[in-house]
């Protein structure tokens, strides 16, 4: 669903820390591909969630008249709503806020093939009017957050953390200066391949690209 690009490496504009899981990141070494999990409690609440329900009750009716064209049209308006939301949501429940991305996702895509089943686009839109209505459905009560060279790469979901934001994390600690002349030229070649993959919306694979070259930064000084 997230539809924006990066423009440049350095990001200008501040990017609200993301805390559905932390960031740990640890002293330069040998880069290890390796991916590790650690178990993280569900977030509670994502609060009323009616007026996105609304949509799709809008979506499920026209659907159910066979026009398609019109029922993708609707639907595109939860797709906004929700993308607004994100920045709100998603830090105050990731996992929650993940179920419903992909029963959201599913919905879109039933909807935007070429010739949409209409049984397939009325399972959809029920599966997402359900998980609206207990954003939980289908969740097990404990998930996993993987962690690349010990840095988070995903929400407790599993669900691949903005790659927006780990980009800002690595553009602030090169600009804090944690970077030498041996590491600074293979945290340049990643830093490229995770903007890269970032604009191609592969939030997953820019991820393990940027967590590798967090790994490579120097440890950040603490002041008192």
């Amino acid at each position: 669903m997230k539809q924006l690009l990066l423009a440049t490496a350095l990001i200008a504009l501040p990017v609200a820390v993301f805390s559905g899981v932390e960031h740990y990141i640890i002293a330069p070494k040998a880069i290890d591909t390796s991916v590790t999990t650690t178990s993280l409690a569900p977030a509670e609440s994502l609060g009323d969630m009616s007026a996105f329900a609304a949509i799709v009750t809008d979506t499920q009716k026209i659907a159910q008249t066979g026009d398609f064209i019109a029922a993708e049209t609707r639907i595109t308006d939860l797709e906004t709503a929700w993308d607004d939301a994100e920045a709100t949501l998603r830090p105050m429940a990731p996992l929650l806020w993940g179920n419903v991305d992909d029963k959201a996702d599913a919905a879109f895509s039933a909807l935007r093939t070429g010739q949409p089943d209409g049984a397939h686009v009325d399972e959809a839109l029920a599966q997402l009017q359900a998980t609206l209505a207990d954003p939980s459905l289908g969740l097990a009560p404990v998930s996993t957050a993987e962690l690349l060279n010990g840095i988070a790469v995903s929400d407790a979901a599993g669900h691949p953390l903005p790659c927006e934001v780990m980009l800002t994390d690595l553009r602030d600690g090169i600009a804090a200066g944690r970077t030498s002349a041996d590491t600074q030229p293979q945290i340049s070649d990643l830093q490229s391949k995770a903007l890269e993959r970032c604009n191609a919306d592969d939030d997953r694979r820019a991820d393990a690209f940027t967590a590798q070259a967090l790994a490579l930064l120097a440890p950040a000084q603490v002041t008192k």
